[in-house]
């Protein structure tokens, strides 16, 4: 059985204040499947993610994941379940939590650790988040993304996970993504990355195209 759930986008648009960021996007991910969601800055990339994990409320169209789409507070939390999330500036908080408590939400804190000692982040359990480095950060959520998988979430979504990571770094993130058995949607401006994945697509304006 293949890995994974499927992604059906339909007529999305999303607005920030009255201007639309997201235009119109039809796209269709198989299961299993990685995909690259490449473009330039402010191209609507990060919104489309957070839309499709329910983090963004002013969207139009229909959202699916794995056939359930719907917008009851059930269903969003239910995508939350089922998708992974990697943010690319995650917030420490007014009260930072601590390393170790961040993969702890992951659902499956033992192979979320393990996962942080293989990323050389292991030892910073103890430190509150606002006192890592952003590589350090990274790191750490990508662990986290390793537990949620291991709890049961069958789609990660990656907003540029290997942007404070050195050459070494970014290959040693981009191993551990194409490993996880789920479907991977992720934001990046790594070319190494992007070759790694099945499908690369292009933002421009608000709008969706296939590069490959």
């Amino acid at each position: 059985m293949m890995a994974g759930l499927n992604l059906r986008l339909r007529g999305v648009s999303c607005r920030h204040g009255r201007v639309d960021v997201v235009s119109d996007v039809d796209l269709d991910i198989s299961a299993g499947q990685r995909v690259a969601l490449t473009g330039t800055n402010g191209s609507g990339k990060t919104t489309l993610l957070r839309a499709v994990i329910g983090l963004h409320a002013a969207v139009r169209g229909e959202i699916s994941v794995g056939g359930r789409g719907g917008r009851t507070s059930a269903d969003y939390a239910w995508r939350r379940r089922v998708c992974g999330w990697i943010p690319q500036r995650p917030a420490a908080g007014r009260f930072p939590l601590l390393a170790g408590e961040l993969l702890a939400s992951s659902g499956d804190v033992r192979q979320a650790q393990a996962m942080a000692t293989r990323l050389g982040v292991g030892e910073l359990l103890g430190r509150p988040l606002d006192t890592l480095s952003g590589g350090q950060l990274q790191r750490m959520h990508l662990a986290r993304a390793a537990g949620c998988v291991a709890a049961g979430a069958s789609v990660v979504l990656a907003d540029e996970p290997t942007a404070a990571l050195d050459f070494a770094g970014q290959e040693e993130a981009a191993d551990v993504l194409t490993e996880l058995p789920v479907t991977l949607v992720v934001v990046t401006h790594d070319r190494a990355m992007a070759r790694r994945c099945d499908r690369v697509l292009e933002m421009a304006a608000g709008r969706l195209r296939e590069l490959s």
